[in-house]
């Protein structure tokens, strides 16, 4: 697995890999993370990966994170 770039952002962790002829778009935020596959040969390269990660893109991703997190959250309530 290679690691193609870091991509900073102010409330989320977000890494680029390379792995198996797939890109990795490693989304994390606390306890959780969201990974996204996408094959090399549907992007233009690096730089084609990289511009998947736009703004509409990371707001949805954060609409999941708030979901995750609602899920978990009544899970462990049921069961504590």
């Amino acid at each position: 697995m290679r690691a193609v770039a870091d991509i900073p952002h102010p409330s989320l962790k977000i890494t680029l890999l390379s792995w198996n002829s797939k890109y990795l778009i490693k989304f994390e935020k606390g306890d959780f993370e969201q990974t996204y596959k996408v094959r090399e040969m549907d992007v233009d390269g690096d730089e084609g990966a990289k511009a998947l990660i736009d703004d509409d893109f990371i707001e949805a991703v954060e609409n999941r994170f708030l979901a995750m997190r609602d899920a978990f959250v009544s899970t462990m309530r049921r069961h504590n």
